[in-house]
């Protein structure tokens, strides 16, 4: 079994940060180009420092013969708040590590990004990636981003328990919330949630009900401020939500997301809806015995789209050598190249490229590859496909209907109120 970071912030950040060969502070400096021809040295610039995947990148970029490549770290805090500035500078990094969605499109709208299109044509580095990963990857008609790894979300529990309780996995609303209902009949919590100091899980449910029954377009619009969180549409959503807060298990309010584990590992709790990190918080002597479901169907019209946060690599539009970035970003994206780093980095995230041997991963991670490769669109998660500060706002609306899910109008008056000051409209 590839293990997982423990932090959500580790895996919420996935591998997009990565790591480094020396720790050269804050440094926006790119390529080298002294005389005005092209630039012999590239830069990449990254921004997770953990041991194991520091040592993993370190080793893929070893590796890179093409060119000479410098590679700074910098803490991804510092990272977040000077992407700007490394993008926008005179001699920016070639290549940085970040998130696809969102924030990529954000950055190319500014102008900022290359467009690396060729790339997902043709004999193209990306070009047998899914149809959902180049959407995700995608601005303005054009690919400026390179995806090399995620992971995805499901409705996690344990095969023994279900069996114990005669329940079988559902595919609908309606039988999900009938195996709610048996689940609580045997005295056990249906739904383990933790967010007490981790208020963000509350989202999970939240996507996914929005995608179920808006779809993943109207999903990143609202995400976006097209749309409003006191609408119609999200009425709809939360009157899915309200459904199931009787089955919640109430002290998840003051559980942090990997509290929320130990009941569903004890068979207190049924089911969880989380990211594939919550592997590294169950007890490895019950690794075998979890397994996912997707969250079920609603409106069969309405296409399957999963939660799928996507790391990978950037170029910067001002590299003073695009062709060299480009090469860098295909050997980077190339099957050798992922497979290594996954297995350097002790990571539980899934491969883009399809011609990385999985034979080795464990059967929930290679079902975890099968569901995604059959969505249709990819969504990465609530803050991923807005940002931080609209995150802020969900957390205090959501946790509030936990609390008071009768006060759900006010709540979403509220939200929006809170929306419109972030999103600046």
């Amino acid at each position: 079994m590839i293990s997982a970071p423990l932090s959500r912030r580790g895996f919420l950040a996935g591998v997009g940060g990565l790591g480094m060969a020396g720790l050269l502070g804050a440094c926006a400096t790119g390529s080298d180009d002294k005389s005005g021809a092209a630039a012999t040295t590239l830069t990449l610039q990254s921004s997770l420092s953990d041991p194991d995947p520091k040592a993993a990148l370190t080793k893929v970029v070893e590796g890179y013969t093409t060119s000479k490549t410098t590679l700074n770290t910098i803490a991804i805090e510092t990272f977040r708040a000077q992407l700007p500035t490394y993008l926008n500078s005179g001699n920016p990094p070639d290549v940085l590590t970040w998130y696809a969605g969102s924030v990529a499109r954000d950055y190319s709208s500014k102008g900022f990004l290359l467009d690396v299109s060729d790339l997902w044509t043709g004999n193209g580095a990306c070009a047998g990636f899914s149809p959902a990963l180049k959407e995700l990857s995608t601005a303005g008609g054009k690919q400026i981003f390179v995806p090399t790894n995620y992971y995805w979300w499901g409705v996690f529990y344990r095969k023994s328990a279900f069996q114990e309780w005669g329940v079988q996995v559902p595919t609908t609303w309606d039988q999900f919330i009938d195996v709610c209902k048996t689940i609580k009949s045997k005295g056990v919590a249906p739904i383990s949630m933790g967010t007490g100091s981790t208020p963000w899980v509350a989202s999970g449910w939240f996507d996914y009900l929005n995608l179920r029954i808006n779809g993943a377009d109207f999903h990143r619009d609202l995400l976006a401020g097209k749309h409003s969180f006191d609408g119609p549409e999200v009425k709809a959503v939360m009157d899915h939500y309200k459904q199931l807060v009787e089955f919640i298990d109430p002290k998840g309010r003051s559980y942090s997301w990997q509290d929320a584990v130990t009941p569903l590992a004890s068979k207190k709790a049924g089911m969880y809806l989380i990211g594939a990190f919550v592997t590294s918080a169950v007890p490895q002597d019950q690794v075998d015995d979890l397994d996912f479901f997707r969250v079920p169907i609603i409106d069969p019209s309405v296409p399957l789209a999963e939660e799928a946060p996507t790391d990978g690599y950037f170029a910067s539009a001002k590299s003073r050598n695009p062709q060299g970035a480009k090469d860098l970003l295909s050997y980077l994206a190339s099957a050798p190249a992922q497979q290594q780093f996954i297995q350097l980095a002790k990571s539980s995230n899934l491969p883009t490229s399809s011609q990385v041997d999985t034979s080795t991963f464990s059967p929930l991670v290679q079902k975890g590859i099968t569901m995604l490769n059959d969505s249709k669109s990819i969504t990465q998660f609530f803050n991923r496909d807005s940002s931080d500060e609209l995150q802020t706002t969900a957390d205090t609306a959501l946790t509030k209907f936990l609390d008071s899910p009768g006060d759900v109008g006010k709540i979403l008056t509220e939200w929006q109120a809170s929306a419109k000051k972030v999103l600046g409209s």
